[in-house]
């Protein structure tokens, strides 16, 4: 995959980014556009970072993601997707994943570049996330559509597995938001 990291996505070292003071407003990531955008641009805001694919067994979960989004986006709430061909189930460019996003799945939440999520190439936003909550398998992301809660202070709150639907976590958002 080729990577669009830069030297400005974050500040300092990962080793710095896994420290208690980093957050989730010190990242940028490039946006589907091919706009960089602040991640401090989400600070208040509950926010569900996922990564996406298209031609995964979970992908429908996109139309339960935007019903979060639609049911919750007034409160105070964002999802935020981030696509990735590391399980090789998306191999579409930005173009083409965000057509299919919008169409198919009436995505309206923001969706951004094309990243890997594991390894030493992947965005340090997803890096730093894996240091926060680790999954079943460790620190590494296990397949598509991992889930990341994250506070309006940027602190990652709670890691949920692929198969876990976005409606389980509505709960959650409706607790977080003081809607409950």
């Amino acid at each position: 995959m080729e990577s669009h990291l830069t030297s400005d996505m974050f500040k300092g070292t990962m080793d710095e980014q896994a420290g208690t003071g980093t957050t989730f407003h010190d990242f940028r990531a490039r946006t589907i556009d091919g706009v960089e955008q602040d991640l401090s641009e989400y600070r208040g805001r509950l926010v569900l970072v996922v990564n996406t694919a298209s031609e995964c067994t979970f992908t429908p979960q996109l139309t339960a993601l935007q019903e979060l989004q639609d049911r919750f986006g007034e409160h105070g709430f964002t999802v935020l997707g981030f696509p990735s061909d590391q399980f090789r189930q998306e191999p579409g460019t930005d173009e083409e994943i965000k057509e299919l996003c919008t169409s198919t799945y009436e995505v309206t939440f923001p969706l951004f570049s094309k990243v890997d999520v594991n390894g030493p190439g992947a965005h340090p936003l997803w890096q730093w996330m894996c240091t926060q909550k680790a999954g079943v398998i460790g620190g590494r992301i296990a397949w598509n559509f991992t889930k990341f809660l994250i506070d309006g202070e940027g602190r990652v709150l709670r890691r949920y597995a692929p198969p876990v639907p976005p409606a389980r976590i509505a709960r959650r958002i409706e607790t977080e938001l003081g809607l409950r």
